[in-house]
């Protein structure tokens, strides 16, 4: 498959995963209740509509610098890049779920996070998958020396992680777990897909290709999701 099919492909579930977000957020109805106090009682879906919202913006614009990066893509990559839109395009519903019951405390509440946070797990290692295949299989457009793919794997690596201790921090509080997702969303914001550097003369290159040592890599810098 062209390239081109897959990015247009997955701009558009990316687009649609991002609308649906806004279906979270309730309309407060006139009544005897202030529209502040009812906009303040609803603070808990507008703080997962943030977080998410600007987690899946990331995510879109790590998944075009790597894309546009590929050479070419395999069938193992076309189901790999599905595998990764399928945990996106759940994140509307895990970000529903856990701003009902983020203020409700108990059990509910921790189960609400730990959907919430799984989710997003499961988004960062299939991005992390896609990355890795590309570049253990030499689709890349632009040569990644072998410290240059290690580096941005390590970087991968570390959100993986984060995401998995926000999963254990879920069962403690949820509240402090959606924090966890923002920050980790901004650590993503520079961008974790390697940044191409020529290959020294001779030394450990991947995916080297003729006239390519000025070019610039996946991407420009890293922020994931």
């Amino acid at each position: 498959m062209d390239r081109g099919r897959l990015e247009a492909f997955s701009d558009g579930v990316f687009a649609v995963a991002i609308t649906l977000l806004v279906i979270g957020l309730a309309v407060p109805e006139p009544g005897h209740v202030s529209l502040g106090r009812q906009l303040a009682s609803h603070w808990p879906s507008f703080a997962a509509y943030v977080v998410s919202f600007l987690a899946i913006g990331i995510i879109w614009v790590n998944h075009h610098n790597l894309v546009r990066n590929f050479a070419r893509v395999d069938r193992a990559m076309l189901f790999l890049n599905l595998l990764l839109l399928f945990w996106v395009v759940t994140i509307p519903f895990a970000t529903a779920t856990v701003a009902a019951y983020l203020r409700a405390g108990g059990a509910d509440a921790s189960l609400a996070a730990v959907i919430y946070q799984v989710v997003f797990l499961g988004m960062s290692l299939a991005f992390g998958t896609l990355l890795w295949w590309s570049i253990r299989h030499k689709h890349l457009a632009v040569p990644l020396t072998g410290a240059a793919a290690r580096t941005a794997l390590i970087r991968f690596t570390i959100g993986n992680l984060a995401y998995a201790a926000a999963v254990g921090v879920a069962y403690l509080s949820a509240p402090v777990s959606l924090l966890m997702s923002g920050l980790i969303g901004a650590y993503y914001v520079y961008e974790q897909t390697p940044a191409s550097r020529p290959a020294p003369a001779g030394g450990d290159q991947v995916n080297a290709e003729p006239g390519d040592a000025d070019e610039r890599g996946p991407t420009d810098g890293y922020p994931g999701a």
